[in-house]
């Protein structure tokens, strides 16, 4: 039998210098944890990602990921690769797609932080939310499973996986303006008069209560791997902000998309959705209404400007991080323009005044 060695994703490269591992020590620690390699270990980075530096490792036989924290001084409670870990531990046996947890790693003797190590699931990637790689026949049915696979974790039943304490069940939105109004604060570089405004406007509106659910956090399309060649999720990734909270955060997360246009992941603002084959907002929500067997969704202008606060929040914190030089994507300092945008944007949805 000829064993081929697997060969490099296309999106990844030489470790970062601020990212580079001690690959004697890894590897020693995996030969361990993972029963033996198979000849000597190649360790690439991901390209992608603004968080949590994430790598590629191959031995002669087999392919791994591995997600670690990053160096340097962090945030309090960013960064929380071992409730990633956990999570999708949780999610193996659920309808949810998830990668295999192999092994986490506490001890930061050995690389200098926190890390886990999944499998590796080779597969497609959306970068743009514009899906400008697939057909226009094809487009609604990648959204079909986005909006699919985000109903899946909704309907998680939390007792039976052993999450029912993953998190506060009240007071999800409060809290989480509260965390990401400290995080910005943490992070601030400059005043931006629209971050401000929502700082005193959001906590003042309160939606409806919802039902507790595990939520994601940050479920978007370049979160999800899919099959090389059929519409079809083989695993949502990126748990870092997951929690117990309000389903609906999550679905507005995905809506605030038909208000922006960003660098790199693009947006559907100003797009001809008839044309490109992708869902108008209406049909989407209406799609995981279905599938969740809800009446509908209120406030939901309330909720994506929430959404573009919080990731203007993030935006923030990941242009801090570059200025800090120890940002996890070489394009990290591009944020600094994305935040103050973002932050307009999500006034202008609900009609506040500069």
């Amino acid at each position: 039998m000829i064993v081929v060695r697997p060969e490099a994703p296309p999106n990844t490269g030489p470790p970062r210098e601020a990212h580079r591992l001690d690959t004697a020590q890894l590897a020693s620690w995996l030969a361990h944890h993972l029963g033996g390699l198979a000849g000597d270990l190649d360790v690439r980075q991901f390209l992608g990602g603004q968080s949590n530096p994430t790598y590629w490792m191959a031995d002669d036989e087999r392919a791994y990921v591995l997600r670690k924290k990053p160096p340097g001084k962090l945030l309090r409670s960013a960064h929380q690769i071992e409730r990633e870990y956990r999570v999708m531990h949780a999610l193996a046996d659920t309808e949810v797609p998830s990668p295999r947890m192999l092994a986490l790693c506490r001890d930061e003797s050995i690389l200098g932080t926190p890390f886990f190590v999944m499998e590796y699931l080779p597969g497609r990637i959306f970068w743009n939310v514009q899906l400008p790689e697939i057909a226009r026949p094809g487009r609604r049915a990648i959204y079909d499973e986005l909006i699919r696979v985000l109903a899946t974790i909704h309907t998680v039943d939390l007792e039976a996986v052993g999450l029912s304490d993953y998190g506060r069940p009240d007071a999800y939105v409060s809290r989480q303006i509260e965390r990401w109004t400290a995080q910005y604060r943490a992070s601030q570089t400059s005043e931006i008069p629209s971050m401000e405004r929502l700082i005193d406007w959001l906590p003042t509106v309160r939606g409806r209560e919802e039902p507790t659910t595990l939520v994601h956090g940050d479920f978007r399309l370049d979160n999800l791997i899919f099959d090389p060649s059929q519409p079809h999720a083989l695993a949502v990734i990126d748990w870092e902000l997951s929690t117990l909270g309000n389903p609906l955060c999550d679905l507005a997360y995905v809506c605030m998309l038909y208000e922006i246009q960003l660098p790199r992941i693009g947006g559907l603002a100003g797009v001809d959705l008839p044309g490109s084959g992708i869902p108008t907002e209406p049909e989407l929500v209406d799609r995981y209404c279905q599938l969740t067997q809800r009446d509908g969704v209120p406030d939901l202008a309330y909720y994506k400007a929430f959404s573009l606060f919080r990731l203007a929040a993030i935006a923030q914190g990941v242009y801090r991080r570059s200025l800090d030089g120890n940002a996890s994507s070489a394009d990290a300092a591009t944020a600094g323009r994305a935040g103050p945008m973002l932050a307009a944007t999500a006034c202008r949805l609900v009609g506040l005044r500069l």
